[in-house]
């Protein structure tokens, strides 16, 4: 058994990840920090733990644990990290954006490896630090990086993804509240998305000399959790020859799955897995990708991580089903 601790525990991203440890088989909840909420119990905050777990938020850390998540906001792990230390044995997995561009992979002599288990997974399970990726780059890059590791791209890229309403975090803004929410559609941060940074740094890590646009819209939709990504470029070869590329490219991938029909988004929620489509319209191939932007493309992917660093089997704790109705 390993002991985990886990800083920031309020969010979305943090209930998801509780769960998940308290259903691991491998893994003890040694504590959950939380400055808001300390003394509260956990089940207070996030209710569908409510049977599961008496525990409350700790108001201190323990530094000897096996590994740290870190679920803070964007530029809050660093600021943490310089404030806190751990022990050497610890692991630390950060779920934030502030590790996970190469220039910023260094921090205090800590090097933190791009957590994305179908392309990088031997140098995961090597691995001490890790900067989780971003979900909406997670669902992206699953739909991509196979067409980069060929060299295919040829053109320019066009991506529009839809993302539920928990991808804005728990805080209440002007267009997380229900009443603007409900019955609404709207893009937002339109070719500056700051997951963009991800993407194209792995696809020019892939396919060398990559230098077209990748042009990305996201999209705030009307329902809780899930990203839906359509996203097409220039494409010489068959839809065959395609499918053919990205079945071989997730031959032993665990959660990622190339279908031969339409996906729809009801396949995902609820589940760590990422499902891909691929349709040829005369020169362009249309990619589709779907995820569960709090388990796949958060919590469920840093489990993986979890699992691979410490040697543990990769779906362990992951064996969930979608829930149609």
């Amino acid at each position: 058994m390993i002991t985990v601790g886990i800083i920031g525990g309020a969010g979305y991203t943090a209930g998801e990840l509780i769960r998940l440890i308290l259903n691991h088989p491998e893994v003890t909840l040694d504590f959950v920090y939380s400055t808001s909420n300390a003394g509260n119990q956990i089940q207070e905050v996030h209710r569908d733990l409510l049977g599961d777990t008496d525990m409350r938020f700790a108001s201190k850390i323990n530094p000897d644990i096996d590994v740290l998540f870190l679920c803070l906001g964007h530029g809050n792990s660093s600021a943490f990290l310089k404030e806190h230390a751990f022990s050497e044995q610890t692991k630390i997995i950060d779920l934030s954006n502030d590790f996970r561009l190469t220039k910023d992979s260094v921090f205090m002599n800590k090097k933190f490896v791009y957590g994305l288990t179908e392309v990088f997974k031997e140098e995961i399970t090597k691995a001490k630090y890790i900067a989780n990726p971003g979900c909406f780059a997670t669902a992206i890059q699953l739909g991509l990086l196979p067409l980069a590791k060929e060299s295919l791209f040829t053109d320019d890229i066009h991506i529009n993804a839809v993302t539920g309403a928990t991808g804005a975090g728990v805080s209440l803004s002007k267009t997380t509240h229900f009443t603007w929410r409900d019955n609404n559609f709207s893009h937002y941060k339109a070719f500056d998305h700051q997951h963009l940074g991800e993407i194209n740094q792995h696809i020019e890590l892939l396919q060398p000399g990559f230098d077209h646009d990748v042009n990305f819209v996201p999209n705030r939709g009307n329902f809780s959790r899930g990203i839906f990504v359509t996203a097409y470029t220039k494409f010489e070869g068959s839809v065959e020859e395609a499918n053919n590329l990205f079945k071989d490219f997730y031959k032993e991938a665990i959660f990622t799955h190339v279908s031969d029909q339409d996906i729809f988004l009801k396949q995902v929620v609820n589940t760590n897995k990422c499902l891909i489509h691929l349709k040829k319209h005369k020169n362009k191939l249309l990619v589709t990708s779907a995820i569960d932007n709090l388990l796949k493309g958060a919590s469920g992917q840093a489990i993986e991580n979890m699992n691979l660093m410490f040697g543990f089997d990769q779906p362990e704790g992951l064996k969930l089903k979608a829930n149609f109705f």
